[in-house]
């Protein structure tokens, strides 16, 4: 595109900012809308179509030099400022991306709800994707830590949408707590990253920030408050707790996008701190955030693999995949700070392209879940099953979102931890010796989670897609309409397209690598060939891998059909051959997370209820509760809970008490002012 051409354009920050807009004017208009259900029901689709212009101008950003705007809005003489360049269009792209085919998944899931509460969830729903888009565009501290605010209450509202149910109530309490917590951190962040420059006018700016001259123990203060700030809003081990406890509660479409699209924010946040804002980086971040990613990794595929719940599996899933973000952006720390800037560039494009996989599949996923509990009314597995055939639209999609999530070649989820796997494998020697010693040991760890993850999708399709039905729930059970199909092919289609181009993907982030390390990641095959570091030593064609699997099956359904044509007995799965089949005989949700609960047992508290062996109808209840929140979070619920119990003694309903504690507060202030 010529220079003349551009200067003719609109500034592309001007667009995502008058996308934002229609996002908010979309939301407050449903309010207005409520008598007239006609036209409430456009607000998602119009919501869908501004998706897709952000994705687009998410592109654009990618493409072409980044562009800034001071809006007229704001405080008096604290204006806000907006910016979008390589990184904020990536993640704009990955947001409206993600959007599109969410959004027209809750098209169709809400369709059913009474004007007014469906008025509230398009409010909140729609400012929820404004305030996510707004937290990628903003250029200064005050813009984004509104943003910010407006992203974690909106998302409130939406997960306690049901909000009657105490459990629910409690759920969005403990996510607001723990996000504003993570909130107070950002912004002392960004106090540390001012310099203490108060009477500087524009030093809220990210512009002054980037000039901000700081020594190493004032960088690394801003670090570790970074890191605690945004890993409190992605789910990083130990303040994950509310993520298991949010997202099941939220409903569908709201789980897949605080999934897929706003721990993504979080893992942005850092990457614009660390890289783009501050002006050193140390070795020793990328060893600690190295170590919290494969142990976020680790415990959350460790949880996932004993839940009964599908949407309490999936979200624990989340905290395993946030894991391995913070693991690739722990690495590239280590190799930038060592000067290995191509391996820095290898590792942060997995991360990257891990982190635009992750919103695919895990949004599908979700929307699954969702489309099974639309349909039965059902979220524990052990009360599912046989779901193939009612809803085979469902099955096969969300079969698609589990292979892609287990790292299962030729979808994108394969090609992002190849490429995490070859940065680990290819590490040559650093200068920190204890790191060469860490280093394969993680490698081993993420090995590991990558093969759990796909022990976990196994459980969660199986346990409710195949066999036979456990309950009646599932005989009542219906295929998902069309807006809520035509939403999962979209992220099907993603999830296909991402790993079957991975060469194209990798060319589309070069700029975002570029921004950050100085270096790109250079391809040493050719369109068809991924070869990151040597073609003689590793190399992937996702489309010759899918076309030979596409001949070999071909070739043995032939073969099979042709000799062993009427010799076959054809019988229903898991039933061991039988010509009828018990549920009873099925490997239930429990039974498949025994063996990992018996391992792992030490890192999760389990409580049991067994059956009275006399009972007719015996049932079994195993949980297994975390044990950080036993020992970390609950002295402190407990401690909180024994100081309101205090101070509502002091509530005694009487005027004299209460005019004798403003008297008595009265004295105490002025003698510590006379002071």
């Amino acid at each position: 595109m010529n220079e003349s051409l551009l200067s003719q354009m609109p500034e592309l920050v001007n667009l995502a900012w008058m996308g934002v807009l229609c996002w908010i004017g979309l939301g407050f208009a449903a309010l207005f809308l409520q008598k007239s259900r006609g036209l409430l029901s456009l607000v998602f689709p119009l919501g869908t179509l501004v998706a897709l212009a952000m994705a687009g101008l998410g592109l654009a950003g990618l493409l072409l030099p980044a562009s800034a705007v001071v809006l007229p809005i704001g405080l008096p003489d604290l204006p806000m400022h907006l910016r979008l360049d390589a990184l904020s269009g990536f993640f704009l792209l990955l947001l409206g991306g993600a959007a599109f085919g969410v959004t027209l998944y809750a098209w169709g899931y809400f369709k059913d709800l009474a004007a007014g509460p469906l008025a509230l969830i398009l409010l909140w729903y729609h400012l929820f994707l404004a305030g996510m888009s707004l937290v990628l565009l903003a250029d200064d501290a005050y813009a984004f830590m509104v943003a910010w605010e407006v992203m974690a209450l909106s998302s409130y509202f939406l997960v306690t949408t049901d909000h009657d149910q105490p459990a629910i109530r409690s759920a969005g309490f403990l996510y607001l707590l723990i996000a504003h917590v993570g909130a107070v951190a950002l912004l002392l962040c960004y106090g540390v990253l001012q310099g203490g420059e108060v009477a500087n006018a524009g030093a809220y700016t990210f512009a002054y920030m980037r000039h901000a001259e700081m020594t190493p123990f004032w960088a690394s203060a801003a670090f570790l408050l970074a890191l605690f700030g945004f890993g409190a809003k992605a789910g990083l081990v130990p303040m994950h707790v509310w993520l298991p406890e949010a997202h099941p509660a939220a409903p569908s479409p709201v789980s897949a996008l605080m999934s897929g699209v706003m721990l993504k924010t979080a893992i942005y946040g850092l990457l614009r701190v660390t890289f783009d804002l501050l002006n050193v980086q140390l070795a020793w971040w990328g060893t600690l955030a190295l170590t919290l990613g494969l142990v976020t990794a680790l415990y959350g595929v460790i949880f996932a693999a004993v839940q009964s719940d599908m949407k309490r599996l999936l979200a624990w899933s989340s905290i395993e995949n946030i894991g391995v973000l913070l693991a690739g952006f722990g690495l590239t720390l280590i190799f930038y700070t060592d000067g290995k800037g191509a391996l820095a560039a290898l590792t942060l494009t997995a991360m990257l392209y891990h982190a635009l996989n992750h919103a695919f599949f895990k949004g599908l996923l979700f929307t699954g879940a969702g489309s099974v509990l639309h349909a039965t009314g059902e979220r524990n597995m052990d009360r599912l099953g046989g779901l193939m055939a009612a809803m085979p639209w469902t099955a096969w999609l969300t079969l698609m979102g589990a292979l892609a999530i287990a790292g299962l070649p030729p979808l994108n989820g394969f090609v992002s931890e190849w490429l995490l796997l070859q940065a680990f494998l290819l590490t040559p020697g650093l200068s920190h010796s204890y790191l060469n010693m860490v280093i394969p040991v993680a490698a081993a760890a993420v090995a590991l989670a990558a093969a759990l993850a796909a022990y976990v999708m196994v459980k969660f399709f199986g346990v409710t897609f195949l066999g036979a039905a456990r309950s009646p729930a599932v005989s009542h059970a219906h295929e998902a309409g069309w807006r809520e199909r035509l939403g999962m092919l979209w992220l099907a289609a993603g999830c296909v397209l991402l790993g079957l181009f991975p060469v194209q993907v990798i060319d589309a982030l070069a700029p975002v690598v570029r921004l950050l390390t100085g270096q790109t990641l250079v391809n040493g095959g050719n369109w068809l060939m991924l070869a990151p570091v040597d073609a003689e030593r590793a190399s992937y064609g996702p489309l010759v891998f899918f076309a030979v699997v596409l001949v070999t099956l071909l070739l043995v359904f032939l073969w099979v059909r042709k000799a062993y044509h009427g010799r076959v007995r054809r019988s229903d799965p898991w039933d061991c051959g039988y010509p009828e089949q018990d549920a009873r005989m099925q490997d239930s949700a429990e039974g498949f997370g025994q063996p990992i609960r018996l391992i792992f047992s030490s890192f999760m508290r389990v409580e049991r209820d067994t059956p009275d062996p006399f009972d007719r109808q015996p049932k079994y209840r195993g949980d297994s509760r975390d044990k950080l929140w036993v020992l970390l979070y609950q002295p402190i619920a407990d401690l909180a809970a024994w100081l309101s119990e205090q101070a509502g003694r002091l509530q005694h309903g009487r005027i004299q008490w209460y005019l004798i504690y403003s008297f008595a507060t009265l004295i105490f202030l002025l003698v510590f002012v006379t002071r």
